[in-house]
């Protein structure tokens, strides 16, 4: 067994062989140096089987059950096949083999390097926990169980990727949670065919509903308390090893809206800043394609003294409006990518003084007018608006293909490209919930929490679009 397990790992450099002689037979530990606790290695295994284990000159199952009930070892696994044991191994686990039996015994010893608890970097709040995820799947749980003290709170493990073997974690509350929404996402957990998941986005992929589709259809957040208050809703939760970003599911449409904040401050204001976001989504989305339309189609729209400006400011400039626009949103993105990637201290400054230089020199070039860096300038600020990162990179899309309808068809290409929306957006689904809901469908009860969050001593019920096992919060 010994020289299989050794076979198969290849003899890396970090892997270690330990003999203990402190019986008549061969005993030897392996484990990898790089992921163990060399200090409880010592402490629990090491020291114990070389001054405390009985020597057996005939017997070494008797050794065997020694290790096995004497090793103040905090886990401890039989493992009988090479597969099992060299898994265990890599996992950060010390093989204890001895020669003449066929089954390993298996202690856990591991210590993987880990990341501090800090504030997550993607979703700042003012008012409420400064707590975000790690990369640690058991730090993870741990800020789950510290907010959520139920018995009924389940975390069932699966293991996905051949090569990589990462272990998720799905999260619900049995009590809530409908059992359909659970089953749906941990069989599609299972049935997942890869060799390797190193971040959350790869799960993500294989669990929307549809790829040909700009909008998630699942949550993504690094708050502990977001995802606690989405499992008392009903949802499920995904926690992935090795990312501080989990997973919730089932969601809609105008959950994209939602912050936490929303909650940690009186309901009035909650209600004027989700209706500021929405505004923020139809300026990005709908600003660029409607100042096209009307310049290059439907002039007769605007006021006349307005006109006079915008063909004066446009006087000279050599390209259509639609490739004026198509530039200057283009540079934007370019600018926008060159402030993310660049190293933290100067992606800022390069972001914000690349955009005052460009727009500057370009309206001084006349290659665009200055409305045109207004309207571009304003349709930035609002993509900025929207809370969650990958909703707002479906805003930019959403934005490009408004804008080449209306720099073809004008006013009636928006139109058609608003309803065209709309029914994609009713005919999403996220895990058996309508993603437009509760607009389309309507529940009416439902509404206190969408385009307005009424007061906490109003919301009864819990939202009936989960289809929760609980009718009452």
């Amino acid at each position: 067994m010994l020289d299989a397990v050794l076979q198969k790992l290849s003899l890396s450099m970090d892997v270690a062989v330990y003999p203990v002689v402190s019986s008549p037979y061969k005993i030897s530990l392996v484990y990898v140096s790089s992921i163990v606790d060399k200090n409880q290695l010592l402490q629990f295994v090491i020291r114990p089987l070389t001054e405390h284990m009985p020597c057996v000159t005939d017997d070494p199952a008797e050794s065997f059950r020694w290790c096995n009930e004497y090793l103040p070892a905090a886990e401890k696994q039989q493992a009988s096949s090479v597969q099992a044991c060299v898994e265990g191994i890599l996992a950060g686990k010390c093989l204890i083999a001895i020669d003449g039996l066929s089954t390993c015994l298996l202690l856990d010893t591991a210590k993987f390097p880990t990341r501090a608890i800090s504030e997550p970097t993607a979703e700042t709040s003012i008012r409420g926990p400064q707590e975000g995820f790690t990369e640690e799947l058991e730090i993870n749980i741990s800020l789950i169980r510290k907010r959520l003290r139920d018995p009924r709170l389940h975390f069932e493990k699966i293991i996905i990727g051949h090569t990589t073997k990462t272990t998720s974690s799905v999260v619900y509350i049995s009590s809530i949670a409908a059992d359909e929404t659970v089953d749906k996402i941990c069989s599609r957990l299972r049935s997942i065919q890869t060799d390797s998941v190193l971040e959350s986005a790869y799960l993500e992929e294989w669990l929307q509903e549809t790829i040909w589709s700009p909008f998630p259809t699942l949550l993504n957040t690094e708050r502990p308390d977001v995802v606690t208050a989405h499992l008392l809703e009903g949802k499920v939760a995904i926690l992935t090893e090795g990312t501080p970003t989990a997973i919730l599911a089932p969601m809609t449409f105008f959950q994209m809206f939602v912050t936490p904040e929303d909650y940690y401050q009186r309901a009035e204001f909650a209600t004027l800043l989700r209706w500021l976001r929405i505004l923020s989504f139809l300026l990005a989305v709908f600003t660029p394609g409607l100042y096209i339309s009307i310049v290059s189609f439907n002039q007769e729209l605007l006021p006349t003294p307005l006109l006079i400006s915008l063909a004066a400011q446009r006087e000279g400039v050599p390209f259509p409006a639609f490739l004026e626009a198509l530039l200057m949103m283009t540079i934007f993105e370019v600018l926008r990518e060159a402030g993310l990637r660049m190293p933290r201290i100067a992606g800022q400054a390069i972001s914000i003084v690349g955009a005052l230089v460009v727009g500057e020199a370009a309206v001084a070039a006349g290659l665009v007018s200055t409305g045109m860096v207004i309207v571009v300038s304003v349709t930035a600020i609002a993509n900025f608006v929207a809370p969650n990162y990958s909703f707002g990179i479906s805003q930019r899309i959403i934005q490009f293909l408004f804008l080449f309808l209306a720099g073809f068809i004008g006013l009636f290409g928006l139109l058609c490209g608003f309803l065209l929306l709309l029914i994609h957006l009713v005919s999403l689904d996220s895990f058996g919930t309508a993603y437009f809901a509760p607009l389309a469908p309507t529940v009416l009860s439902d509404w206190k929490d969408t385009l307005v969050r009424a007061p906490k001593k109003w919301m009864h019920t819990m939202p009936r679009i989960f289809r929760p096992k609980r009718k009452v919060r």
